[in-house]
């Protein structure tokens, strides 16, 4: 147990500093004392009788061997004149299925901004909430009791209290949520009247527009820098302005870098276009570059409307894979053949170096009474004669006022098969209210290869004294930092 866990420690101490997690650095244990044990032929050995020197001149020895090796057998493109070569690399097909799986949402105009999901739950509130907003006018003044005198009150007092005013907390946001939902519905029948405007009229008002005072830029908050010893704080050197350019560009901090390093390692750019006011387009990317290697993720995407309840996504990925450069095109089209079902089928082409992938898809979505969701995938990924198949099924059940009522619990199941081999999982996530401002959170994970995960969080704004919980783990840690010290001098 002591060499395990010493052993993870150093490991994870490596890793944090090279900030790459997928080292895995061999690990040989020496015994420098000098009051140390030796066998018979002067060599010093280890407690369990081993002796430690030959066992590290042969791992350094079969690791150095490897890795020759390796950069002998590294793969790369046939040379000229050699018949036979090394093989291509192919790109990991249940990583590209996963990704196809994948819900996105739709892209939508600015004065759109909000899913199908939610306009379905829309057309589902306007008959359910038509007296929420009447009712809360109608109920007569309340005030709020301050804690000196919620001290005061007897135990029933204090329930019927926090009764009522949860009951006058549930009917505001139920209000402003109707308020809401009707500013986007006016806002989009003030941008379908727009369209219709004679283009003298619209020239006009964009004229005013433009004259109007420009928007001043404002300074942005310092971002936090990872901890150094050094004296001067280099903050100053990437502070930067909120502008009224709609180009978005900010740095990305670097949080397992070096001492005395920045913290900033690249760029995120991000900007929405329209096109002739009907199409949205997105454009999204970073740029990750230190003294090794540069990454670079760009995303375009666009979206066309044809019909009601029909809309075209198109997008281009573009990211590093190690040396190479994978591209992906992929295209979905979605329609609405119910009143609260949304079907999606899609297509992808993936180039990684010479290999090309592609896949297909098929998506369902039903809402049922605004409470319970359903969504169905499948799909196949077919490159260079290999095929990997999947499917997804993720069920959700919420609080008939949700997000007032936070009681969420969603169940997912996911199906990939490659070369014969099925792999199963299963994801289970619940939340529970217990009182005004405590919730209950557990999660759940299992696969058919026998792993698995079970975690419960509790969260509370009411009562702090939960969070001394968290000093057991700390003083339990520090107990063994010291006693192992001790035992170590």
């Amino acid at each position: 147990m002591f060499v395990t866990q010493r052993s993870h420690v150093v490991q994870q101490a490596i890793r944090q500093a090279a900030g790459d997690l997928r080292l895995m650095n061999p690990v040989s244990l020496v015994e420098n004392h000098t009051a140390c044990r030796m066998n018979r032929a002067g060599q010093r050995v280890l407690p369990n009788g081993l002796v430690w020197k030959p066992q590290l001149l042969l791992l350094s020895f079969a690791s150095k061997i490897l890795a020759e090796a390796n950069l002998l057998l590294k793969l790369q493109d046939n040379p000229p004149g050699k018949p036979f070569g090394s093989r291509a690399r192919v790109p990991p097909l249940p990583f590209l299925l996963s990704s196809l799986l994948q819900s996105r949402p739709q892209l939508k105009l600015p004065e759109e901004q909000f899913g199908d999901e939610e306009a379905l739950d829309d057309d589902l509130d306007d008959a359910s909430d038509s007296g929420d907003e009447a009712e809360y006018d109608e109920l007569p003044p309340f005030k709020r009791l301050t804690k000196a005198q919620l001290t005061k009150l007897s135990k029933a007092q204090k329930k019927a209290y926090f009764e009522e005013l949860e009951y006058r907390e549930k009917l505001f946001f139920k209000k402003q949520l109707k308020e809401e939902r009707r500013r986007r519905k006016l806002l989009k029948k003030m941008a379908e009247t727009a369209q219709d405007m004679p283009s003298e009229q619209n020239n006009d008002n964009l004229e005013e527009e433009s004259s109007g005072p420009a928007s001043v830029p404002v300074p942005m908050p310092d971002l936090v820098l990872p901890t150094s010893f050094d004296s001067d704080n280099p903050t100053h050197r990437y502070r930067f302005l909120d502008s009224s350019n709609q180009w978005l560009i900010r740095p990305v901090l670097e949080t397992h870098g070096w001492d005395h390093d920045v913290g900033y390692e690249g760029l995120n750019v991000e900007r929405l276009f329209v096109v002739k006011d009907k199409i949205p387009v997105s454009v999204s990317g970073q740029l990750t570059k230190d003294k090794k290697e540069c990454t670079l993720q760009m995303d375009l995407s666009t979206s066309l409307k044809h019909g009601e309840g029909k809309a075209t996504t198109l997008g281009l990925d573009v990211q590093t894979v190690g040396k190479d450069m994978m591209y992906t095109l992929r295209g979905e089209t979605r329609f609405n053949n119910f009143r609260r079902n949304n079907m999606t089928a899609g297509l992808t082409v993936t180039q990684l170096a010479d290999t090309v992938s592609a896949g297909l898809k098929v998506e369902d979505k039903l809402i049922i009474h605004k409470r319970f969701k359903v969504l169905m995938s499948g799909g196949a990924m077919t490159g260079r004669g290999d095929m990997a198949y999947g499917g997804k099924l993720e069920a959700t059940l919420r609080d008939e006022d949700y997000p007032i009522g936070r009681a969420l619990s969603t169940l997912a199941l996911s199906v990939v098969d490659w070369h014969g081999d099925l792999a199963v999982g299963c994801n289970l996530q619940s939340q529970v209210p217990i009182g005004r401002g405590t919730n209950l959170i557990g999660h759940a994970n299992i696969s058919n290869r026998g792993s698995g995960q079970v975690g419960i969080r509790l969260n509370s704004s009411e009562h702090l004294q939960i969070a001394l919980l968290a000093l057991i783990p700390i003083f339990r840690n520090m107990k063994r930092m010291l006693c192992g010290s001790s035992q170590s001098v």
